[in-house]
């Protein structure tokens, strides 16, 4: 009886950890920190400090994690009805409104805690900046307001490179903000790939998306055009000075694919033309700021 007992509780405990761990989405979470950590390893000539850039990921994927779940409690109406989300832990009921929330700010506390203390103020401010962006203007606000949602509430999702760059040098420069602006420019087309997929979706639960309000055959058009203008702020690092040929070449390369993915869902499309298109956008953008990494350390170990 008392092994039966340890038994289920073990599992409850199991099932529990995985559901708060599904509350931080983690993959997105991931992408967010592959760029931060791009940010950090581009803002000097040489290789940071270790332990700076530990410090500097953990505070920042603390307060990442901590919109994640706040956008699982503002969205649970919705996330319930929608077939991509209805599974959610805090939709499904698994994790109760309160916990989530008691758990968000615990997160968002130690990571802004661990960021102003032991790597900057800046940092820490930003990067609560961030959360506040995603987590209230765009998910309580913009999300239901407008079909340009995405375009403009994404821009708290550009913020990890920059994020990453004070990080580690303590101030702003116009360098990080070209990276923001590559994130920037490649979030409408990433999203609204998936909002086509999803478009019953979102139209279900009265959601302005994009292909909701304007139709399908716009929102492609929009994506192709998107595609256009972020091939031309990838070219911004190289026209600057900050890149060589190696992320010249390499960025061509990916927006051409990029475009070309655009140019069948518009023209071409099949019934999973949009979703794979989508999951190319994120291959897209870890390849591209990795070109960026190998770009910078090439030609840091030339000179």
């Amino acid at each position: 009886m008392a092994q039966s007992k340890l038994l289920t509780a073990a599992m409850h405990w199991q099932l529990g950890w995985r559901d708060y761990y599904q509350l931080t989405k983690p993959k997105v979470v991931a992408l967010l920190l592959l760029t931060a950590w791009v940010g950090m390893m581009l803002a000097q000539p040489g290789l940071p400090t270790p332990g700076l850039v530990l410090v500097a990921t953990v505070g920042i994927g603390l307060l990442s994690a901590a919109a994640a779940a706040l956008n699982h409690v503002l969205d649970q109406r919705i996330d319930a009805q929608m077939a991509r989300t209805y599974h959610r832990p805090v939709a499904r009921g698994r994790i109760s409104t309160e916990r989530a929330v008691w758990f968000a700010m615990l997160l968002a506390f130690l990571g802004f805690m661990l960021l102003y203390s032991a790597v900057n103020p800046l940092t820490a401010w930003l990067t609560l900046a961030s959360l506040f962006g995603y987590a209230v203007v765009y998910t309580m606000f913009l999300k239901r307001a407008t079909p340009q949602n995405i375009v403009i509430g994404g821009l708290a999702g550009a913020m990890p490179p920059l994020l990453g760059w004070t990080a580690m040098t303590g101030q702003l420069a116009a360098e990080p903000l070209l990276l923001v602006m590559i994130i920037f420019a490649w979030t409408p087309p990433h999203f609204w790939a998936l909002a086509i997929h999803r478009r019953d979706d979102y139209a279900k639960v009265n959601m302005p998306m994009l292909p909701v309000t304007h139709g399908i055959e716009f929102t492609k058009t929009a994506i192709f055009l998107y595609t256009l203008l972020l091939f031309l702020v990838c070219l911004l690092p190289y026209l600057v000075g900050m890149t060589g040929v190696i992320y010249l070449v390499a960025s061509a390369v990916l927006n051409l694919w990029f475009m070309a993915w655009a140019w069948q869902l518009k023209f071409a499309a099949k019934p999973d033309t949009a979703i794979r298109t989508f999951r190319f956008s994120i291959v897209h953008l870890m390849l591209l700021f990795l070109a960026l990494l190998i770009d910078h350390y090439l030609k840091w170990t030339a000179l």
